[in-house]
């Protein structure tokens, strides 16, 4: 169980209600299918990856990208139990989909990444700790069914 403080929910719904989530969502998707090639091959069934610009216009990479962000809501709300609110979703990652649960910890970064350029000097030390901590929270649940 992790405490939260007044100040890290407040920073974390304050975050998450100023995002476009379908521009940071895709972005961070994006970068990390970029950055880390590996990753892609969890998205064979998305088309075209061949390249950076292939991956860029990908509409199922920009959709779920999305996707993505709409399910971090889902912690947002259950910062209290999130790791229940992610059991179903670390299980089909696990035993379905087989992904790499290190693939969790490389699209948190991306997704911090996009968040800071967005925010630029108003993401602060403070406020990046506690998306840090929120994130690291949302890559411990979903995966937990590895362990």
């Amino acid at each position: 169980m992790v405490a939260w403080s007044d100040q890290e929910r407040s920073i974390i719904t304050s975050i998450f209600s100023n995002l476009d989530y379908n521009d940071v969502g895709p972005k961070a998707l994006i970068r990390c299918l970029i950055v880390y090639p590996w990753t892609q091959r969890y998205f064979a069934s998305f088309g075209n990856l061949y390249n950076a610009d292939a991956i860029k216009t990908n509409p199922n990479i920009q959709a779920h990208g999305t996707k993505i962000l709409h399910g971090l809501d889902r912690a947002v709300k259950n910062m209290d139990d999130i790791k229940t609110t992610y059991a179903e979703l670390s299980v089909l990652h696990s035993e379905k989909l087989h992904v790499d649960p290190d693939n969790f910890k490389l699209l948190a970064d991306c997704l911090t990444i996009v968040i800071a350029a967005k925010m630029g000097s108003g993401f602060t030390p403070e406020i990046q700790e506690t998306f840090q901590k929120f994130l690291a929270v949302v890559v411990s649940a979903l995966g937990k069914q590895y362990h």
